[in-house]
């Protein structure tokens, strides 16, 4: 049977599992791993060595990046520090422009933190924003969720660019970040504010929030921008000076420590929030990202045993002659494998396995083979992604319109995203 073949019964079960039966994504991937190596000529140890593997090598080395920004993230939104950075900009740029307001909001927010984390954080604050100032809530969200979807995409320490900057031989955390700053701006500028526009008139029955009471005093704007920008902001010096120190607390893991000792005091011990209370907040929100965790390491033990079934090598055989650029494949197979699993971090993590002979025979800038897997892992969100689903149940509108806003949105954002990836290469 082709190894192609293979794959692709592969991914329709896993995509079934997942999608249809409700079974648990880790559990998921195990399934369809072990029988992928056992049909796939693979011995029972071989299978085994290569689950393992693949769970620990990519657990290991995104596990505290996780947990941290998860920390992170507990702290911004019980602290309040969320709200006032929402306030500020709808102050300072008026109700005429909160789209821009809110893209703004979604990107910083989105620097440091998760993309669930940091849409359960502002979704609540568009909506109630919304009905404040008496407009339509997905006008408000696609913006904000285009910026959002950009810095999960683009840029470390996001779990996905970071995964593949540190397994994509020669790529530069910096130089990532930098590249991946330049192509995020016109992309969400297109995705979320001008094709924003479009969707003014999509009916909406969005979810009703309350704002929650205040715990103690708010944190200043200056203190909520410090903590939100300073994880961004250790990893970027990283490139710029060459000190011990500094190449040490520009790892994303450990300015990600750092941000969240800073917020620990800066946003609660120096509000007068007791560390007992610190302590369950941090303990929760690792509880909380757990699920996540299972999931990456189910896909790291998918993408191990592709690897040993040499796809890879086949991949490269099948490439080799042709006359697309390495980044445009790149892009392509991310893309296909976000179609069919319904997850960006799943098809960066699977792609990047099988992108590595690629990557070694055609000499192609490794930090712009990582931006375009990102890009290609945004394509056409739908029904088989937990984002869409929160969009969906969120801002209370149909399938249809959420294919007609969400998805149009994050596939604007990935074609928006190659062509950036392509720009730069032909300026280097």
């Amino acid at each position: 049977m082709s190894i192609w073949l293979l794959i692709g019964i592969a991914i329709l079960v896993l995509v079934t599992l997942i999608s249809v039966l409700k079974l648990q994504p880790f559990i998921s991937f195990l399934v369809v791993s072990l029988g992928l190596g056992m049909v796939g000529s693979l011995s029972s140890e071989q299978t085994i060595a290569a689950i393992q593997k693949g769970i620990g090598g990519t657990l290991g080395s995104i596990i505290p990046i996780i947990i941290l920004g998860a920390m992170l993230g507990k702290m911004v939104a019980k602290s309040r520090a969320t709200y006032v950075l929402s306030e500020y900009f709808v102050r300072l740029f008026g109700p005429k422009n909160l789209p821009v307001a809110f893209m703004l909001i979604g990107f910083i927010v989105g620097l440091p933190l998760f993309f669930s984390v940091a849409f359960l954080l502002l979704a609540p604050l568009v909506l109630s924003t919304a009905e404040r100032y008496q407009l339509p809530p997905v006008y408000l969200g696609i913006p904000m969720l285009a910026s959002l979807s950009t810095t999960q995409g683009f840029l470390p320490p996001h779990p996905a660019p970071y995964y593949l900057v540190t397994h994509l031989p020669g790529a530069d955390m910096g130089a990532t970040l930098g590249y991946g700053i330049l192509i995020s701006i016109p992309a969400m500028l297109t995705s979320g504010w001008l094709f924003g526009k479009t969707v003014k008139n999509i009916p909406a029955t969005p979810m009703s929030f309350v704002e929650v009471d205040e715990v103690g005093q708010n944190p200043s704007v200056a203190h909520s921008l410090f903590i939100l920008l300073l994880p961004v902001v250790l990893i970027a010096i990283k490139s710029f000076v060459q000190l011990p120190v500094i190449e040490l607390l520009g790892e994303p893991m450990v300015a990600l420590l750092v941000s969240v000792f800073a917020a620990v005091y800066v946003l609660g011990i120096r509000r007068g929030i007791t560390w007992a209370e610190i302590s369950a907040w941090l303990v929760e929100s690792i509880k909380e990202v757990s699920p996540l965790m299972l999931t990456f390491g189910g896909a790291g033990a998918f993408k191990e045993v592709l690897q040993e079934m040499h796809v890879g090598d086949a991949l490269h055989s099948f490439t080799q002659d042709s006359a697309l650029n390495p980044l445009i494949i790149a892009w392509g197979i991310a893309a296909v494998l976000r179609i069919v699993t319904g997850s960006s971090t799943v098809s960066g993590i699977t792609t990047a396995g099988l992108i590595l002979p690629l990557l070694a025979s055609s000499g192609t800038n490794p930090n712009l083979l990582a931006l375009s897997i990102g890009a290609g892992s945004m394509v056409l969100s739908h029904v088989n992604d937990a984002g869409f689903w929160l969009y969906k149940e969120y801002f209370g509108v149909s399938i249809k319109n959420s294919l007609r806003s969400w998805t149009i949105m994050e596939t604007i954002l990935a074609v928006m995203g190659l062509i950036g990836v392509l720009g730069i290469e032909l300026v280097l």
